[in-house]
């Protein structure tokens, strides 16, 4: 890698270590950051075997970002209305007519959107695919894998004590959670798709002979 992609990592590990001052729930928080660690190597991995554009690191690393910070406050409790109310003088939730804690739907609707552009990417340049259909299989991609982690988080559900596994899970009460979560991951897959594919440039057509 060169210096630019260890200065982007340099900083999220900045950010990581950042959440780990004082932190209120150490044992649901190091529950959440193993996941993070698997994904940090299999960021690593990935570029090292292909050499992702450095737009394509960043996204990655703006979702482990994201989810760090849920992680800090075991996503059920981030402070986004104290931070609202601190910097606008208006608490989120008082706007809106929130009556769940919402940073869980962000970090899902984050990570379809900084996913779905670097498996686009892939598909286009390593795989050769049409646009249209890289643009399908990176929203099957978010799509499936969405599913898997619900399927993971039911599986903690059933073998964690059921404080912890509401803890980890974050439900708050919410029956159709897992539901949300997968539609709005979507969402966000085809948001960053569509700015990818109005922004990105369409290969150049071949110029017909000249058979003048």
């Amino acid at each position: 890698m060169t210096r630019r992609y260890w200065v982007a990592l340099g900083a999220f590990l900045l950010v990581a270590a950042a959440t780990w001052v004082h932190p209120q729930w150490p044992v649901e928080q190091a529950l959440h950051h193993s996941l993070t660690l698997v994904g940090l190597v299999a960021l690593v991995w990935t570029q090292h075997r292909l050499r992702m554009p450095f737009s394509s690191f960043v996204l990655i690393l703006i979702f482990l970002a994201v989810h760090t910070v849920a992680a800090r406050w075991s996503y059920s409790f981030v402070p986004y209305d104290d931070w609202s109310q601190a910097l606008f003088g208006a608490r989120l939730s008082d706007v809106f007519g929130w009556r769940r804690n919402h940073f869980d739907r962000l970090v899902h609707l984050v990570y379809g959107a900084c996913l779905a552009p670097v498996l686009w990417r892939l598909a286009v340049d390593r795989l050769h695919w049409r646009r249209g259909w890289a643009a399908l299989a990176a929203v099957d991609v978010v799509l499936s894998t969405g599913a898997l982690y619900e399927l993971f988080e039911w599986g903690t559900a059933l073998v964690l004590a059921p404080g912890m596994a509401e803890a980890y899970n974050g439900q708050q009460g919410d029956m159709f959670d897992p539901h949300k979560d997968m539609a709005i991951a979507v969402v966000g897959a085809l948001l960053s798709l569509a700015i990818t594919l109005a922004f990105s440039r369409r290969p150049a057509s071949p110029r017909p002979p000249d058979v003048s």
